[in-house]
Parts: structure tokens; C-alpha cells; sequence
């Protein structure tokens, strides 16, 4: 990499995606060489990030991007392109950072393989607030010593993909430590099924769409006569990711191949 490390942001104009582009362009070691936005496809990075000093226009596809022009590419798009971009900027040779939620499982499996193939890292974070950060490690320590738990992702009425990719990432994560045990399997309830949510690497998880929250992860682990309960909550603004992202994207080239967790490159955690 250059000294500057040069970065292509997918979802420029989006929620998140444009408080990391403004980010992204204020940065000392970096510089925003791109940005993706079909609905502002030929506006100026410079205009949409409100620093006169960024290079480019935004274009409507990562087609439209030379091979070999920008260092990491920060994925904040929708879930339903997410993965080709993905796979599309290692094969530009791009390093890739991940916030967009939705992908699968078997969706991050395709992207590791083509990531090793590449020589190149992916850092697909849930999320990028260190608030979550913590919430994760917590509960990995959790399940070492309690084997019963269930997961609640709230978010607002609007969003589409369940879980999000926080829940996601902590459930997948959790069963890296071992599935939780149930003392009436889901196959065996009677009634509904549905009511005991669906089963995700090993976790019951419950996603609760309703006007009034933004974001939000809980997980509860319960033991007889105890509970404990680990619980995150999001604020309207998209400012507390925008720290974790820049480490990510300041970090992404020491990982090969796919890295689920901003923790994986945090020093301490």
C-alpha cells in the first residue's frame, strides 16, 4: 500500500456509508478515491463529503472501478449486491471491509474462499460500535460457563434483512463456542414453531421489527435460580461506527483471507 491508504466506499450517499465517506476524507492516512451511489451517480466525492479537497465522482457500479485503484473497499450497500461488490473488489485486488448486514453463512464461506485465492483480507463486522465489540467478547466468555441462551435483534420497522448483521455475526460466533442447549427441542414444542424463532448456528434468535428502536442486540443466558442479560442499544446517529470502520479499514491488510469481528484486530481484546 501507498503511505495514503486509497479507499472505495459502497453506499456513499447511505445512512452509514456517508458519515464513513465524510470520515473516510477527513483522514489523515487515507484518501476517498470512490464512492457507489446509483442515486448520485455523477455528483463529486468532494460534494458529497463536504471536503474540497476529495478527487472523483461517485459512479452507480463497482464496475465502473479500475483494477487496482483503490487499496480497500468498504462495502455499505444493500444485502441483495452485497456479495457480488464483495467479490468483485478482490478481484480488483482490493482488501475488503464489510458493514453491510444480511449475507449468509454460506455467503461469507464463498467470499473466504475468494479472498485466500486473492491473497487478500476480509473484515466483515457486524458492527462497528465498540460498544458491540464488548458485547460479543462478553458473551463468548458467557457461553464457556452457561449453556442455555437466546438472542433478541431489534430494529426499526423498515429494515428488511433478519437478523442484522450484528445478530448474525454473534450467533455465529457463539457456536464457534459450542450450540445452545434446550430443554424442549424446537422440533418437539407443541403449537407453532415459529414462536421460538428461528435456529441460527446453534441459537434461537427472535427479530423484533418496530417503529421507535434503530438498533439493538440482546442476548440472554439463564441458569437455575439466574439470568444474566447482555444488551446493546443504538442511538439515531451513524457517528459511533465511523471510528471502529476507519480501524478496520486501517487494519484489513494484516488479515487474509475472511476475519468475522473488529476484535480480531484490536490489540487487548
Amino acid at each position: 500500500m501507498s503511505n495514503r491508504i486509497r479507499v472505495a466506499v459502497g453506499g456513499v450517499t447511505g445512512w452509514a456509508g456517508g458519515e464513513l465517506a465524510r470520515g473516510v476524507a477527513h483522514a489523515d492516512d487515507m484518501t476517498l478515491v470512490a464512492g457507489l451511489s446509483r442515486g448520485a451517480a455523477g455528483q463529486t466525492l468532494a460534494e458529497l463529503t463536504a471536503h474540497k479537497g476529495t478527487p472523483g465522482v461517485a459512479v452507480a457500479s463497482i464496475d465502473e472501478l479500475a483494477e487496482g485503484a483503490f487499496d480497500v473497499y468498504v462495502e455499505y450497500t444493500r444485502p441483495d449486491v452485497a456479495k457480488r461488490n464483495i467479490l468483485q473488489a478482490l478481484a480488483k485486488g482490493a482488501h475488503v471491509v464489510v458493514g453491510t448486514s444480511g449475507l449468509s453463512d454460506e455467503d461469507y464461506a464463498e467470499i473466504d474462499a475468494a479472498a485466500h485465492q486473492a491473497g487478500r483480507g476480509v473484515l466483515a463486522c457486524g458492527n462497528f460500535a465498540i460498544t458491540v465489540v464488548l458485547l460479543q467478547k462478553f458473551a463468548e466468555m458467557a457461553a464457556r460457563h452457561l449453556e442455555h441462551w437466546e438472542i433478541i435483534d431489534y430494529a426499526k420497522a423498515g429494515k428488511v434483512d433478519v437478523p442484522s448483521g450484528t445478530v448474525r455475526e454473534l450467533a455465529y460466533r457463539l457456536g464457534q463456542v459450542r450450540e445452545a442447549a434446550q430443554v424442549v427441542p424446537v422440533d418437539q414444542v407443541k403449537g407453532p414453531k415459529e414462536t421460538r424463532g428461528a435456529t441460527l448456528s446453534g441459537s434461537q434468535v427472535h427479530a423484533v421489527r418496530l417503529p421507535g428502536y434503530q438498533l439493538g442486540v440482546e442476548v440472554i443466558f439463564g441458569a437455575d435460580g439466574q439470568r444474566l442479560h447482555l444488551k446493546h442499544e443504538a442511538g439515531d446517529g451513524s457517528k459511533p461506527y465511523v471510528s471502529g470502520a476507519l480501524l478496520a479499514i486501517r487494519k484489513v491488510h494484516t488479515v487474509t483471507g475472511l476475519v468475522r469481528g473488529l476484535d480480531k484486530v484490536m490489540e487487548g481484546l
